[in-house]
């Protein structure tokens, strides 16, 4: 995928088999009898692939060029004897206390200037030169030494960038955000345009006036947050590149990348704009165990990853066996939990399985964080769980490299994430993901697989393309959107979408600016509404969160008008449009004004899916979920993973992988199904 470099390495998958399988492995933290014991356990699990040495660098160089590799050695060797393979980490993500004794300057600053020390991880600034120094040095050490190791098949180029500190405010940070400012802009007269200087007597005479945008005494100017964050993704990435230059100068041939953590949490990072520098997409995803819906929750973020990848097959880098120890209350996962869980990443594009880690540690702070060997040992439930999930992942070896089927986009994008959430806004209720998670969530009930879309992506091939609070979008994107209506798509804009363009600069004219014309719609006054409040619409439906003043106006020539479908029935909005459909070519717009409850989603995407000619994977019960991966020849695999607690009834017929006979029709309670279809 890798966008960047001149020559792409040959992918990841030529050095594995099926759908590979393992974790983190630490084996710095145990003695030489564990690390054997190891690799019998990891026989009998079917352990296939293992990231290796990601916080190893204070034991691998213990002083500054002094450097001990007889540990490291010793394990890649006794692992590729066994027949796995290997992601070696660059050993960078958490800087040995000798590195910031002596260059304390590394160290992060926030933006009330405070410093954060070390004695944790990830304490360093991606723009720090000196860092990058020492990252680069040991990167390539690692590189030399191992470049021709059999184990080796994967780069993982430092580790969950961006994760606790993803925005650095300290003097190397500013000088590195003005560099990237006057690249960007060319001149300071563009910047000042761009941001709107004019307010507040905000006016620059030259970049070097330019600081982050840190603590002040009101609210800060939005270009200049938006652009910090723009920034602050590129800086991680430039760091990755830099570290990226060293393995392709020493390693061409071997693919590398960096763990993302794409989820419904992670905002700071661009990851459609990483995405081209990853030679193959990998994802580190927990679940938040007080969420009765998780499995949910791990849709959308699997689909997300997807969608980064561009659809095609990616690593499941870390997830967790069980508990972990980082939220308030850490709850084990449930008998069976596990199985499904991994096997619903697979359904939706994985073909590599890991977790943290391979032993759970027994001192250091994730020392309660669960592993696949715990601190019981093989005799315990999660073991015996490791075990069978190794067996189940060799029945579906004939999955890999077959890609997920959707006929449904949700159009994404970190800017309009970073950009509509930005204060001085007109409700803080307004959450970027919130309609976007409802819609998803009814879709996955249903049965429907959904795709991620960067705006600029292409969007034929798509029945139903759902925009969502998408508050910033350049022309070419909107222009996009409109093609996929004209060209026979159902598309629904939300309230919220094309108020701004890519420097947040109003749309003038009436909201939702970009969308005027296709939508037929003109918005002049906003209602957001106060918490806990609703407004009730004429089809017995009831909106949150936002109302507004909507106009049925003249769109695109030859069009017609739009229909309304729902109005506001209350003062000072009664009578008012709430819900309207507009036909645009061979398609349809259709303009949603307001968040509809829980009842409300599920009649929408109801409406939506009868007009999109969109249908479920397959007829099946309440509780399950379900996709499919078609491969190239078009051969079908149905994952028919069941959350309820009754055996489900799910329509298909076909071979079932994992049991290896004629599938039945019936899913056990909490179990899972994968057809192959006839």
């Amino acid at each position: 995928m890798s966008s960047q470099q001149e020559s792409t390495p040959p992918p990841v998958w030529n050095s594995l088999e099926g759908i590979a399988f393992g974790g983190d492995y630490n084996p710095e933290q145990w003695p030489v009898s564990t690390r054997l014991e190891d690799l019998e356990l990891m026989k009998e699990a079917g352990v296939t692939f293992l990231s290796v040495g990601i916080f190893s660098w204070a034991l691998l160089e213990p002083s500054e060029g002094e450097y001990d590799f007889g540990w490291l050695d010793e394990v890649l060797d006794n692992l590729a004897a066994s027949g796995i393979k290997v992601a070696l980490a660059t050993a960078t993500a958490a800087p040995p206390a000798w590195l910031v004794r002596k260059h304390p300057e590394i160290l992060p600053v926030t933006a009330d200037g405070t410093v954060l020390g070390p004695g944790s991880r990830r304490h360093y600034t991606p723009s720090s030169a000196v860092y990058r120094r020492y990252a680069t040095g040991i990167t390539r050490v690692l590189a030399e030494r191992y470049k021709d190791h059999p184990a080796l098949a994967l780069w993982h180029v430092d580790n969950e960038l961006g994760c606790h500190v993803s925005e650095f405010y300290g003097d190397e940070d500013a000088a590195a955000f003005r560099r990237w400012l006057e690249q960007r802009y060319g001149s300071i007269e563009a910047l000042n345009a761009s941001w709107g200087t004019a307010f507040w007597s905000q006016h620059y005479a030259s970049f070097e006036e330019i600081l982050p945008p840190g603590v002040a005494p009101s609210t800060l100017n939005p270009g200049q947050q938006l652009d910090f964050q723009r920034f602050s993704s590129w800086a991680l990435m430039d760091y990755y590149r830099t570290l990226l230059g060293v393995l392709r100068d020493v390693t061409p041939e071997v693919p590398a990348t960096t763990n993302l953590m794409v989820s419904s949490a992670t905002r700071s990072m661009d990851y459609f704009d990483w995405a081209g520098d990853l030679d193959v997409i990998a994802n580190d995803h927990y679940l938040v165990a007080a969420d009765p819906e998780r499995q949910i929750e791990l849709a959308f973020s699997a689909d997300l990853t997807r969608g980064v990848a561009g659809g095609d097959p990616w690593i499941l880098m870390e997830h967790s066996t069980s508990a972990v120890n980082w939220q308030p209350h850490n709850q084990p996962k449930m008998p069976g939990e596990m199985l499904r869980n991994s096997l619903a990443h697979v359904a939706r594009g994985a073909d590599a399985v890991m977790f943290f880690q391979w032993r759970q540690s027994f001192a250091g702070s994730e020392k309660f964080h669960s592993a696949m060997v715990p601190h019981g040992g093989r005799d315990t439930r999660v073991f015996r769980e490791v075990v069978g999930l190794g067996s189940a992942l060799r029945k579906l070896a004939p999955v890999r490299g077959s890609r997920v089927e959707s006929r449904v986009a949700i159009v994404f994008d970190y800017e309009a994430w970073w950009a509509s959430e930005i204060d001085s806004k007109p409700s803080v209720d307004v959450k970027y993901l919130d309609l976007m998670r409802a819609l998803h969530r009814a879709l996955v009930l249903r049965g429907i697989s959904t795709d991620f879309v960067h705006p600029s992506a292409p969007l034929d091939g798509y029945d139903l393309v759902l925009v969502c609070t998408l508050y910033n979008v350049t022309d070419a994107a909107a222009a996009n959107i409109a093609s996929a209506a004209r060209a026979g798509a159902t598309v629904l804009v939300s309230y919220f979408s094309g108020i701004v363009d890519e420097q947040d600069h109003i749309r003038l004219g009436g909201y939702p600016g970009a969308f005027r014309d296709l939508l037929g719609v003109r918005v002049e006054e906003f209602h957001p509404l106060l918490a806990g409040s609703s407004a009730k619409l004429s089809d017995g439906g009831v909106g949150t969160v936002w109302s507004e003043h909507v106009h049925v106006a003249g769109g695109a020539a030859g069009e017609g008008a739009a229909e309304v479908l729902a109005t506001f029935t209350e003062y000072p909005l009664d009578g008012v449009p709430a819900l309207t459909r507009r036909p645009a070519g061979s398609g349809s717009a259709w303009y949603l004004a307001t968040f509809p409850d829980r009842d409300g989603i599920e009649s929408l995407v109801d409406r939506l899916v009868a007009e999109s000619g969109v249908s479920a994977v397959a007829n099946a019960d309440q509780g399950v979920e379900l996709t499919r991966r078609r491969t190239a020849d078009g051969t079908g695999f149905v994952f028919a993973i069941n959350h309820s607690r009754a055996d489900a009834r799910v329509e298909v017929a076909g071979t079932e992988l994992l049991s290896g006979e004629r599938f039945t029709g019936s899913v056990p309670a909490g179990g899972v199904a994968v057809v192959a279809e006839d």
